[in-house]
């Protein structure tokens, strides 16, 4: 019998497994990419008796692969927070953990899973998903000050930034490599003060937010903005954690953060008001590469052509 742990890219899929793996220590066949790829289940050869867990991707936009897996007898465990579409499987050989609150991330469903065995990495994966009051919330047991709550938040935050662009060679390390590099360390804090890799992604991330926090807004009023990253890595590394940053800086307001295409069209980051954590997955569904939450979602590939079109839709979904 094999294992494949199935996770998405960014803090939460990585956290997620991290929590899990400490809790169960096992040989697995790691199957991940760029936060974006979420179409992973197909990638899994998995045959009768095997185990997959999947963590942090869509159950809606991996929904035939799972089928395919669950009639072939794979035993399938699945934690996740995003839109899990109309009805969900009903099958023995599927474990399903699915909570699509606005406030929950799939750390945290590992992290009651698990029950607070690894909370401090769960915080972690909160921080780096913008859910800061969430992060506080599950960190009030903790009992840590404040400063150690930054730290977890920069962790965060950094482990999130690593997760975005186009394609692998966008990213500082793949999230295979930073996943191994996270694995030695059942404390947060030890990995921020021992692993260089950590360094790397922190000033990456300082250097890249430096640059994104000179681009004007294309449109900003009281209920919404939007901005259009110009065709680098930078932008494409940069894009969701400056939408998050924009998020809690403004939030009262809808933010659309454009990223440019190496080959045209453009890469999309939505985050509702904070004050109404709605409507983003919506928006983003209703173009052909879109998903997320309803707090934050995106859309791989926007085709120029479609750009105005999108702009109507953000406007009319949060001008009201």
């Amino acid at each position: 019998m094999r294992q494949f742990d199935v996770f998405n890219g960014d803090a939460d899929g990585l956290c997620a497994l991290h929590q899990l793996r400490l809790s169960e220590p096992m040989d697995s066949e790691v199957v991940t990419g760029v936060k974006r790829d979420i179409g992973l289940l197909v990638n899994v050869k998995a045959i009768k008796g095997d185990s997959v867990t999947v963590m942090d991707i869509s159950l809606d936009k991996n929904r035939a692969a799972l089928d395919k897996l669950l009639a072939q007898g794979v035993n399938i465990r699945y934690f996740d927070h995003h839109y899990a579409g109309e009805n969900l499987p009903s099958h023995p050989c599927l474990e399903a953990y699915i909570d699509t609150s606005p406030e929950i991330c799939t750390s945290l469903l590992v992290n009651d899973f698990l029950g607070g065995k690894f909370l401090p990495w769960a915080v972690t994966a909160a921080f780096g998903d913008n859910m800061h009051v969430s992060a506080r919330k599950a960190a009030s047991r903790l009992n840590y000050s404040d400063s150690q709550l930054d730290a977890l938040s920069e962790l965060g935050t950094c482990l999130n930034y690593n997760g975005y662009g186009s394609v692998l060679n966008d990213l500082h390390f793949t999230p295979v490599a930073l996943y191994y590099k996270m694995k030695p360390y059942a404390d947060p804090f030890e990995f921020i003060q021992n692993e260089d890799a950590y360094q790397i992604l922190r000033n990456g991330y300082y250097d890249d937010m430096t640059a994104a926090v000179n681009i004007k807004p294309e449109f900003v009023d009281e209920h919404v903005a939007l901005y259009i990253l110009p065709k680098a890595k930078w932008s494409r590394r940069v894009s969701g954690v400056f939408g998050n940053q924009l998020s809690t800086s403004a939030p009262e307001r809808a933010h659309a953060v454009l990223t440019i295409l190496q080959d045209g069209g453009f890469m999309v980051s939505v985050r509702a008001p904070q004050c109404n954590k709605a409507g983003a997955d919506e928006l983003c569904r209703s173009f052909p590469t879109g998903g997320g939450r309803k707090g934050a979602a995106g859309i791989n590939f926007l085709a120029e052509s479609d750009l105005g079109l999108f702009i109507q839709r953000f406007h009319q979904q949060y001008q009201t």
